[in-house]
């Protein structure tokens, strides 16, 4: 793949770099790491600037305090990609963090994994940038238009050190609603090899999987619950379980290879579930695999597990991993009463003695807040939860930052 070709129609960043003076308070949080500015947060800049621009921002006393990517459209203002020192950002420096990242991933290369988050954004001092690989193919999707004038410089760096055969682009809605800012990129463009109709495939922990790395959710595959997946795998044998917001079964086919007699996906999306299939059927070579009964249900997950319960379906292992309730603040309330209601019903669904397995993406909701919550929701469904494990985030998604924190998920005995 030629990007310097590919992607000559972009333009550059200004040579001009952006002076920003900003709160006492900013600059607090800078200095300690944090990675956003905030535009309410900036009280002196000397000019405007384009999205991607460079911007140094300066202390009170007019000293270096950071450099990140401008982007005017969004109120985060500046996304911090260096603080303390004077730093030259250009390809090499684009490289150098690619490389790092790239060497923090590799034991995940002896655990017969392909699929799994190379930068994560933030935390890998990348802000608003994602790139996943899926076998032969890497996924980059961009959260703010500031990397577009960086991108040619990215995806060489990115393509020297993954040598992948396709390169797939996909955008926020919020980038997506940007459209000046993209000069004709697009949601789904692929650069290399063309697509295969049933999508890309890669391994993890050497179950075969399928992903549509164009309009699937994320990039693809919820590449973050890889441990949680395989956890489970490990509780799983002689036991009925059902897989509640199932997606395209990964909690299920791990479920299946270690050893569970009958497997339940539920999903509210026929299209999720046919892929769920599809990859049960990659694996059906794996005798575990093959033997498990692998039942797929379509339907909102409260309604249908309410179903379930009047039809005096029992399980041995429920698993629950919704999707994130709190995105902004004013959901939390509500995202917490959706949890409650969840971890009733699934106690409701699992047998005396069964694992539940209850998970969280909302980064609004804290771990604590979440573990209390459902312990003190089983605790008054009389059904006192004694726990095997509290998990959170795997390599390949490092916390940088207090927002960078979003995933917990409990395993527990249920009475």
């Amino acid at each position: 793949m030629d990007f310097e070709r590919e992607l000559a129609h972009l333009p550059g960043p200004s040579p001009k770099r952006l002076a920003l003076r900003v709160s006492p308070a900013a600059e607090r949080a800078i200095r300690s790491g944090h990675p956003w500015l905030f535009d309410k947060a900036i009280r002196q800049q000397n000019g405007d600037g384009r999205s991607g621009d460079l911007a140094v921002i300066f202390d009170r006393k007019g000293r270096f305090l950071a450099i990140g990517l401008y982007a005017p459209a969004s109120p985060i203002r500046v996304r911090i990609l260096a603080q303390g020192q004077p730093t030259q950002i250009d390809a090499d420096w684009f490289l150098y963090k690619l490389e790092t990242a790239a060497n923090q991933r590799l034991p995940l290369l002896q655990t017969n994994t392909t699929g799994y988050r190379l930068v994560h954004g933030e935390n890998d001092g990348l802000p608003g940038l994602v790139i996943d690989r899926y076998g032969e193919t890497l996924v980059v999707k961009l959260y703010t238009t500031a990397w577009v004038p960086h991108l040619r410089d990215l995806l060489v760096g990115a393509t020297q050190i993954m040598q992948p055969k396709r390169v797939v682009l996909r955008l926020s809605r919020f980038v997506q609603s940007q459209t000046e800012a993209l000069f004709g990129l697009h949601e789904g463009q692929v650069w290399g090899q063309p697509m295969r109709n049933e999508g890309v495939r890669f391994l993890e922990n050497g179950l075969h999987f399928e992903a549509d790395a164009v309009q699937g959710q994320k990039t693809g595959f919820f590449l973050d619950q890889r441990d949680n997946r395989a956890r489970v795998e490990k509780l799983a044998a002689g036991k009925r379980v059902l897989n509640v917001f199932a997606y395209t079964g990964g909690f299920s086919l791990y479920a299946a290879r270690g050893g569970a007699k009958e497997v339940v996906s539920l999903d509210l999306s026929q299209p999720a579930l046919a892929n769920a299939m599809r990859n049960f059927k990659l694996n059906r070579d794996n005798p575990a695999v093959a033997a498990a009964e692998h039942e797929m249900l379509v339907g909102d997950a409260f309604l249908s597990m309410q179903q379930l319960i009047a039809n005096k379906r029992r399980f041995e292992m429920v698993i629950i991993d919704p999707p994130a309730f709190a995105k902004r603040q004013d959901e939390v309330e509500r995202a917490v009463a959706a949890y409650g209601r969840l971890v009733r019903l699934g106690l409701k669904l699992l047998r005396p003695g069964g694992v539940l397995v209850m998970a969280s993406c909302s980064s609004r909701v804290s771990a604590e807040q979440f573990f209390e919550l459902v312990h003190k929701t089983a605790l008054g469904g009389e059904r006192p939860l004694q726990e095997i494990e509290r998990t959170g985030h795997a390599l390949d998604h490092p916390v940088g930052f207090p927002e960078g924190a979003y995933l917990k998920c409990l395993f527990a005995f249920a009475p």
